[in-house]
């Protein structure tokens, strides 16, 4: 007997394990008795759940959207391989492009890309939008009429025509290729070198066009030239030379060098062949030289 109840015999914790254990036991038994698990269907509403499956794909797309390249204004005249291979050109349609601009000819219209191109409608439309072409191009400027009556007639007689060494920036600008700036050319030049020697310093002016000069002689002439005195090419000294226009001392001294070893210039025109005279403006110095 003795040795039975000893087997009944426990200390405080376990007889603390033991109750635990006989709680458990019971809790476990009244789940299983009083709570169902058997299998129900979960009800899901698909209209709510298309709509969220059709905001992630919106939100997908916009994303995609947002890491496509952006398209900014350009002209399509510049296009590179790689710039049109981003926007959706084929190798063929930037060729086409390339070998129209190396002919130095410029796209000028959106229609006419295309056609220079052959690119399809699809790309046309999608890029066509973002062309940019000069100010000059897409609005030109009207051409301006001019109403000013040009005189473009005969020759005048001389009584007719008007010294040119007095004329005035309005006189001159009835000239046809005469404007305001070309009439300023003409007055500052004859200010500057005190009068006109000859028309022939009409060609001095810068820009003056040739057949611009010869429409100013149809209606000016000089009545009153300037005064110069001409030096003796074969007997001048170099401090003589340096006066007449475009002669420096270099020139001069090439003049008398050249004039004591040929014993005399035979003409004017012989000056051209001395060493680093200015050949263009030997009409202009001739004004300021003779012989005798």
């Amino acid at each position: 007997m003795k040795n039975i109840r000893s087997h009944f015999k426990f200390t405080k914790q376990q007889r603390n394990g033991i109750f635990l254990l006989l709680l458990l036991i019971v809790t476990f038994q009244c789940v299983y008795a009083y709570v169902s698990f058997s299998s129900e269907e979960i009800s899901v509403d698909l209209k709510a759940l298309q709509l969220f499956q059709a905001e992630i794909d919106s939100l997908k797309l916009v994303e995609v959207e947002k890491r496509k390249p952006k398209i900014y204004p350009f002209n399509p005249n510049f296009i590179t391989d790689y710039k049109g291979y981003t926007l959706g050109m084929t190798n063929e349609e930037i060729d086409r492009l390339s070998k129209f601009r190396a002919k130095n000819q410029w796209v000028n219209s959106a229609k006419q890309f295309q056609q220079v191109t052959k690119v399809s409608d699809s790309v046309f439309n999608k890029i066509s939008p973002y062309f940019k072409f000069p100010d000059w191009v897409t609005n030109p400027k009207p051409k301006k009429q001019y109403t000013k009556s040009f005189n473009t007639s005969k020759p005048k007689t001389e009584a007719e025509k008007i010294d040119l060494n007095v004329a005035t920036a309005m006189q001159l600008q009835k000239v046809y290729g005469i404007g305001e700036a070309y009439s300023e050319r003409i007055i500052k030049y004859r200010t500057k070198q005190n009068g006109f020697v000859s028309l022939i310093e009409l060609n001095e002016v810068y820009g003056l066009k040739p057949e611009t000069i010869e429409e100013l002689k149809k209606s000016f002439s000089l009545k009153t030239p300037k005064a110069i005195s001409k030096i003796n090419l074969n007997t001048a000294s170099k401090s003589e030379l340096v006066t007449a226009r475009f002669i420096d001392y270099e020139i001069a001294h090439n003049i008398i060098e050249y004039r004591t070893l040929h014993e005399g210039f035979e003409n004017i025109e012989e000056l051209t062949k001395v060493k680093d005279f200015p050949v263009k403006k030997i009409e202009i110095i001739k004004l300021y030289l003779q012989l005798n």
